[in-house]
């Protein structure tokens, strides 16, 4: 199903729709902030393989990062940060970059695997954050770009429809998305490095 979804004030009759189907194990592309992305509940695991499916890893091995929608939903998912970082995280969030942390006991359970760090996303996106809001907890997410795919379809939601209508339940058309993936910025060793310069700058 293609969802036309306001970018601005999205419709929460559309979003109630967006989230049964979450919580009934469905699978949706959304916008971000960057690019259109794949997302799932994060508590729904069969929805979780599925993603990791279509992304073609296996979901012990994936590096998918979760969609929040604020500051205090961190301390459920990772280890308390270091003031440097919380200041430099408040500074950019919310914004196009992910920041991978020290992952606390509960997510190596959620993603099945040994996973010591976790990526976080709060995009400048009404839609995305809105989602999160409403569900009540983080939506698991990766980007549905490949890092060597300039393809059209990562931009256009109509395109993405037709690629992934029958893999997906709802695609949300939010208007065209960019090319350009999140920056990621790694926050668990001694220095903050950049792992992956995106669209997000940071000084």
């Amino acid at each position: 199903m293609l969802l036309q979804i306001h970018p601005e004030t999205p419709q929460e009759r559309l979003l109630n729709q967006v989230i049964d189907t979450l919580k009934s194990g469905g699978v949706i592309i959304f916008p971000t902030d960057t690019v259109y992305a794949l997302g799932c509940d994060l508590y729904q695991q069969k929805a979780a393989e599925k993603v990791a499916w279509l992304k073609g890893v296996k979901l012990e091995k994936a590096d998918f990062s979760i969609i929040c929608n604020d500051f205090s939903t961190l301390s459920e998912y990772a280890r308390p940060v270091s003031n440097p970082v919380f200041k430099l995280m408040k500074q950019y969030l919310p914004g196009p970059y992910t920041f991978i942390l020290e992952a606390n006991n509960k997510v190596p359970r959620l993603f099945k695997s040994k996973k010591r760090t976790i990526g976080i996303r709060i995009p400048d996106n009404n839609i995305a954050t809105s989602i999160v809001e409403m569900l009540g907890h983080p939506i698991l997410t990766t980007s549905i770009r490949d890092d060597d795919d300039m393809l059209e379809y990562t931009t256009d939601p109509e395109l993405i429809y037709e690629k992934y209508e029958n893999q997906v339940e709802i695609v949300i058309n939010g208007g065209f998305g960019g090319n350009q993936p999140s920056t990621v910025v790694d926050c668990t060793g001694d220095e903050v490095l950049i792992v992956r310069q995106g669209v997000g700058e940071i000084e």
